[in-house]
């Protein structure tokens, strides 16, 4: 571990080399650097450059796929997503997350909250009928009581609440159940894979949790489901939303669609972990984002807009306008005062600052006002119980409003905020907001003018076809050049699953390179902020998340994280030499500082080991976590 800790801290300091950029980079000005960009890249580097951009990063072999279907047509085909046949592979990993197909009310009803917990610990709500999921509520709520004092009512009597177990020695023989408390491994694992499935509700509930966190790891995946569930239902949510995100960024055929996925998600950001927002995420993301990722934004704007997911995160859903006074309650000289609910500013600032205008869009904080009086009515039926989108005609505002210089009349409804998107859609600000940020993530931080003007111009013109933008982009001899090539630097998503990619390791389960992306800043779905993850370079470059990237990449090459699995025999080169290994996957040579960086690591592991000759897997690990392999 301290060779390893050694060998990161090495190639780490190259990291942060003059040659690698650790802040962002000064807007493009007028003459050398402006000539960068209009420096064409050679037909090889266009087919590598576009891998690297275009994907998740290539994998063994698809330099030459793209180079045989012809640079254009591949491109063509990554533009149009629903004409690639899907890899079987994926979609039989995605086959056993069964919330990311669930509609919000089956997900509440499967994977209940912490707010139905508390109601069957009160008497107010009856069990789960699925057994595991009533063991999983019995635990909850009898706990829930014990913390708060509360005595087990009539219908929640301690008696009626014995979970539907079967003894875990009716189970299990004694040798089998010490396997699974101190087995290897292996032990584990054969053991775990020989159970019946018939068994699997049985064993999940029997197991003490600490027993089901020991060998989740080695679980089939339903079985390993099936404790994850037992043990805290709402768990199960987060855990497919972060697979099905890996999964799909290492095994999906429909690379860029992905990467416009994740984009649009940012962009549209929602706080997994915001209360009933465990229930609406994973239809927020299927359902709102995934349809117009490449599509139409007026789209992709009213589907967010009306996302019970969205309404919750930034509380449009308790917005609303002037409610008329009831004189006679008004009368009543002791009648119970009660929380008076208002207008709420927040969807319609974020709406103009984050969604469409930008902060320098024009607007003012009038404009912002008006904005969330036209929205004052969307809301959710039953949020805590994974309604749906409501507009409330009772709430809304139906004063005249005044937004951007539009005046929307009174008398209004639903209607009003849908006029609201129309206008924003079609105001030069969102035009030129959205083609930046896209520039900014396919091209560079500080991306061309003349570039993102012509790019901005398509969106205008289309009123906002997002595919006609990224066509006029990727026509463009600024998108190609020299200036752009490896002028980004990944996030830790993109990282990690480009790694994934380039030495062809398989992901079992992807509970543990979850916790790799929290650890390296990135954890998914979780960024509270309604900003979403940044793809500007400066947001991930400093010596301790470069180094937390080494260490995770020399963890990988040598089979330490669970849940994925490379046969480095079968994947990497038969080779220690460092240049042959960084070739096959980089599809290029290194440069001379991270050469010497990688022999200067590996010299100091012999010297501290003189036995341990360097291995492949190793040196694979050196070239991932290189400030060659962070570029794209």
């Amino acid at each position: 571990m301290r060779t390893q800790s050694l060998l990161a801290l090495i190639l780490s300091l190259s990291l942060v080399s003059p040659g690698f950029p650790a802040k962002t980079p000064k807007a493009p000005k007028a003459g050398t650097d402006l000539a960068l960009f209009n420096k064409k890249l050679k037909k090889d580097e266009q087919i590598r450059f576009a891998l690297e951009r275009l994907t998740f990063g290539p994998r063994a072999g698809d330099y030459e796929i793209v180079r045989k279907v012809g640079l254009k047509k591949w491109i063509d085909l990554q533009l149009h997503p629903d004409s690639i046949k899907e890899n079987p592979v994926l979609e039989a990993k995605l086959a056993p997350l069964d919330s990311l197909r669930m509609t919000q009310q089956e997900i509440a009803q499967t994977y209940p909250p912490p707010q139905l917990i508390a109601q069957v610990a009160r008497g107010r709500a009856p069990l789960p009928e699925d057994p595991v999921t009533r063991a999983a509520v019995e635990r909850l709520a009898k706990r829930y009581r014990a913390k708060n004092n509360i005595a087990a009512s009539q219908s929640t009597r301690e008696e009626d609440m014995v979970e539907p177990a079967v003894p875990l020695q009716d189970l299990l023989t004694p040798p089998q159940i010490r396997t699974l408390r101190s087995g290897k491994p292996d032990e584990r694992r054969a053991l775990l894979a020989s159970i019946d499935k018939e068994k699997y509700d049985d064993l999940a509930i029997a197991l003490p949790q600490g027993m089901r966190f020991q060998n989740m790891q080695y679980a089939p995946v339903e079985m390993r489901r099936m404790f994850l569930r037992a043990t805290a239902p709402q768990q199960v949510l987060a855990s497919d939303l972060n697979e099905n995100k890996l999964f799909r960024a290492v095994y999906s055929n429909r690379q860029l669609d992905e990467l416009m996925v994740d984009f649009w998600y940012n962009h549209f950001n929602v706080y997994l972990d915001k209360g009933a927002d465990r229930l609406y995420v994973p239809s927020y993301e299927r359902d709102a984002i995934r349809p117009y990722a490449l599509a139409n934004f007026k789209d992709l704007l009213k589907a967010t807009a009306e996302s019970p997911a969205m309404l919750f995160y930034l509380d449009n859903w308790q917005s609303v306008g002037p409610l008329p006074v009831n004189p006679r309650a008004a009368q009543r000289p002791n009648a119970p005062k009660r929380p008076v609910r208002g207008l709420n500013e927040n969807y319609g600032r974020e709406l103009l600052e984050l969604h469409t205008l930008g902060v320098d869009g024009g607007y003012t904080q009038k404009d912002i006002i008006e904005v969330a009086r036209c929205f004052t009515g969307w809301t959710i039926r039953d949020p805590r119980g994974g309604g749906g989108f409501w507009y409330n005609d009772r709430v809304h505002d139906k004063g005249e409003k005044v937004v951007l210089g539009v005046t929307i009349p009174a008398g209004g409804g639903k209607e009003d905020g849908e006029k609201v998107l129309d206008i924003l859609l079609h105001h030069p600000s969102t035009a030129k907001f959205i083609a930046t940020k896209l520039a900014v993530r396919f091209v560079a931080d500080n991306p061309p003018p003349a570039l993102v003007d012509r790019m901005a111009q398509t969106f205008a013109d289309t009123s906002g076809d997002i595919r006609a933008v990224m066509q006029t982009m990727l026509d463009s001899k600024e998108f190609w050049s020299v200036g752009t090539q490896h002028a980004k630097i990944k996030t830790p998503y993109e990282m990690i699953a480009s790694a994934i990619r380039a030495i062809g390791a398989n992901i079992d389960f992807g509970t543990n390179l979850a916790t790799q992306l929290a650890n390296l800043g990135q954890p998914l779905y979780r960024k509270v902020e309604p900003t979403g993850y940044s793809a500007l370079n400066a947001e991930w470059v400093n010596s301790s998340a470069l180094l937390g990237r080494m260490n995770f990449a020399l963890a990988l090459t040598q089979n330490k994280i669970p849940g994925v699995r490379l046969d480095a025999s079968a994947t990497l080169p038969d080779s220690t030499n460092s240049t042959v290994i960084a070739k096959a996957l980089l599809n290029r040579d290194v440069t001379p500082q991270t050469r010497s960086a990688i022999e200067k690591a590996l010299e100091e592991q012999v010297k501290k080991n003189p036995k341990a000759q360097p291995s492949a897997a190793i040196i694979a690990g050196l070239v991932l976590g290189s400030p060659d392999f962070q570029r794209r």
